[in-house]
């Protein structure tokens, strides 16, 4: 699964491992925002990567947690999802809108026989450093988002953004170097 090959949701281990990091992101929603220990504990526990200069707002989902690496000093807004099927990447200085979502998880698309019966698959997303996704942007499997990049609310990013770019729209794309 976190290779990216297919896998089948169904199976228990994978069953235990997302229950297990669904049960910590609801703990951690119900935290109280002034126990900054008890939250950031919390993270440190459930996410693959979270250094205390990060802060992440509640609500949080994630399918896993232990696919999600953040880097320093990143701010994510209220009510970020991760299905982090394969590994998530934000890099340091990042600056996350409320409601965005990091969609790693992908379905066979051709074989309909697979999907049908239950099978799912993956690719890896990339933010890299001091990246400004505005609110409700949804970012699609495997894309990558170079350094000091700017995503427009609302935005689908479904392709690659190179450094230094605006890029908006359903689908985003590039309007201007930065």
């Amino acid at each position: 699964m976190n290779a990216g090959l297919l896998y089948h949701a169904s199976d228990p281990h994978i069953q235990e491992l997302s229950l297990r990091g669904k049960s910590s992101a609801q703990q951690f929603n119900r935290l109280d925002l002034t126990d900054t220990d008890s939250r950031e504990a919390t993270l440190e526990s459930l996410l693959a990567t979270y250094p205390r200069s990060a802060t992440i707002m509640a609500p949080l989902t994630v399918d896993y947690g232990h696919n999600i690496h953040i880097g320093e000093n990143v701010f994510i807004n209220f009510d970020a999802i991760f299905l982090d099927i394969c590994p998530i990447t934000i890099g340091n200085d990042c600056q996350i809108g409320p409601r965005a979502q990091f969609l790693a998880a992908l379905h066979p698309m051709d074989n309909h026989a697979l999907r049908a019966s239950g099978w799912e698959y993956g690719a890896p997303i990339t933010i890299g450093d001091n990246v400004w996704l505005g609110g409700g942007v949804t970012i699609c499997p495997g894309v990558s988002i170079g350094n000091n990049s700017v995503i427009g609310a609302g935005s689908v990013v479904t392709r690659d953004i190179p450094d230094h770019c605006f890029a908006a729209g359903t689908p985003a794309k590039v309007m201007r170097k930065l």
